[in-house]
Parts: structure tokens; C-alpha cells; sequence
């Protein structure tokens, strides 16, 4: 009988260094960010091994949880110290560019954490190093371990030099509108201005296993003075089929005669 294969439950020194460096941090406790980096499909894979000596595999689920607190902590006391004659309508638009999964996964490609991640064969074969869900929630799982490890003067500093300041810097928020990352939110307000009812969400299709579930979402509105109009999207999460047809509206209130209504 062929020998089960075996998983490798540790990250080899050098890729822990390597991750460190660009970190700007070396962990007294590695095994957080080891954790940091192993997605549930790992986790599972190696506790039907036995790897695991009968204790439950960490994955950065709970990691990833503390993370986006943590980043959304950080990012609103900094917002709030650098722009302080900024209205808080101002201030949340801004807040939600920076944690949003489109900048943080930029930040993640820039570190290149695809590479460290910690996935199981299921997940490899389907491409995970450069699923943008995973990377992202990896990144905010290693937040979350730079936190516990080195406290939050240690995560302060690593989202403020690397998420946080790079971002403004490329902003001229002095001439330059606060990008919408928030089309929900954005939708909503535009078509308050227009008098017009407000946007309906409609769950249209959920398929694929659990692990890798595709849902699509429409968007409907209606006004007087347009037909209706059909917004479609299909992504990982209804959250993000949503945004992304709430995006599709936005660009056809942006089309159509009537103003005023936020760019997109």
C-alpha cells in the first residue's frame, strides 16, 4: 500500500524571514503568523491526516476577524487626526477606500503574500494563491498576528506606513473627489437626490459547492421619468454581487439626463 502523503504543518525559516522583512517585523511567536497565512483548506487537510496530534489545525479565520478590526481602528484614528476639518460623511467614504478589498489587495499583491499562503491541495489547484478573498483575508489575518505578537504600536505602524499612507499620498484630496467604494451606499444617496424609490436587491442565483460558491445578484430601479432599469452581477459573495451591481446602476444614473448624482 502506497504511503498517505504528508502535509507540512511548518513554514520553512527562510520564508518566515523573507515575510518578516517586508513585515519590518521579526515575531517572538512565528507560529502566529504562521497561522496567519493557513486557510481553512490547510487546516482541514491536515487535521484528516492526523498532523495535527489530534488537536483542532489553526486557520486565520479568527485572525482574519481581529484583523479587520484592528485595521478599521487604525485607519479611523488616523483619518480622524490627519483631516480633521473633514465632515464625518467625508471621513467615512475615505475610511472605506482604505479597507476596502480592491486597495487592500493591491497592498497584498505588493507583499506578495500568495506566495507564503498556506493552502490545501483543493484550493492550490484551483488557483487560491491569487484569489483576491483569500489574499485579502490573509492580509488581514497577518494584522491581526503583528498585533498580538508585537502589540499596537508594532500593527499601528506596519498599516499606517503600508496601507494607510501610500494610498493618500497618491490622493490629491485637495482638488480630487473621495473615490466611492461603497456603491450601495452611494446608489441610495443618489437616488434620494432624485426623488425616485429606493434600489431592490434580488438573490437571482446561488451555485457551486460550499468552498467555492458563485452568487448572482440583481438591482432594480425605478423612476418616473426612466424605464426601469436591471442591474446584474455574479460574484464570491452576494455582498460583493451587490456592490457591483449597485455599480452597474450608478453608471446608468450617470448616463441618464437628471442631476445631480455622485461619479463613480
Amino acid at each position: 500500500m502506497a504511503a498517505t502523503p504528508r502535509l507540512s504543518t511548518r513554514m520553512k525559516s527562510h520564508d518566515i524571514m523573507e515575510l518578516e522583512v517586508s513585515l519590518g517585523h521579526r515575531f517572538q511567536r512565528p507560529e502566529l503568523l504562521e497561522q496567519a497565512l493557513t486557510h481553512s483548506s490547510q487546516a482541514r487537510e491536515v487535521e484528516a491526516l492526523g498532523a495535527g496530534n489530534g488537536s483542532p489545525a489553526g486557520d486565520n479565520e479568527m485572525l482574519e476577524f481581529l484583523g479587520d478590526a484592528v485595521l478599521g481602528l487604525v485607519t479611523s484614528e488616523t483619518l480622524f487626526h490627519r483631516f480633521p476639518k473633514f465632515q464625518e460623511g467625508q471621513l467615512s467614504k475615505l475610511r472605506a477606500h482604505l479597507v476596502g478589498q480592491r486597495h487592500l489587495l493591491r497592498v497584498a499583491e505588493q507583499l506578495q503574500i500568495g506566495r507564503y499562503m498556506r493552502l490545501g491541495r483543493g484550493e492550490e489547484k484551483s488557483g487560491g494563491r491569487n484569489k483576491a478573498s483569500l489574499l485579502v483575508d490573509a492580509l488581514e489575518a497577518i494584522l491581526a498576528a503583528l498585533y498580538l505578537d508585537g502589540g499596537w504600536t508594532v500593527a499601528c505602524n506596519f498599516i499606517v506606513r503600508a496601507i494607510v499612507e501610500p494610498e493618500l499620498a497618491q490622493m490629491n484630496l485637495e482638488t480630487s473627489a473621495i473615490p466611492v467604494m461603497d456603491f450601495k451606499s452611494a446608489l441610495q444617496e443618489a437616488l434620494q437626490a432624485r426623488g425616485g424609490p429606493q434600489p431592490v436587491y434580488m438573490l437571482v442565483k446561488e451555485e457551486g459547492p460550499e468552498h467555492k460558491k458563485s452568487f448572482t445578484v440583481e438591482v432594480r430601479i425605478h423612476e418616473p421619468a426612466l424605464a426601469q432599469f436591471v442591474g446584474r452581477a455574479q460574484a464570491a459573495t452576494k455582498k460583493r454581487a451587490e456592490q457591483e451591481a449597485a455599480r452597474q446602476a450608478l453608471e446608468y444614473l450617470a448616463a441618464s439626463p437628471q442631476a445631480p448624482h455622485p461619479k463613480v
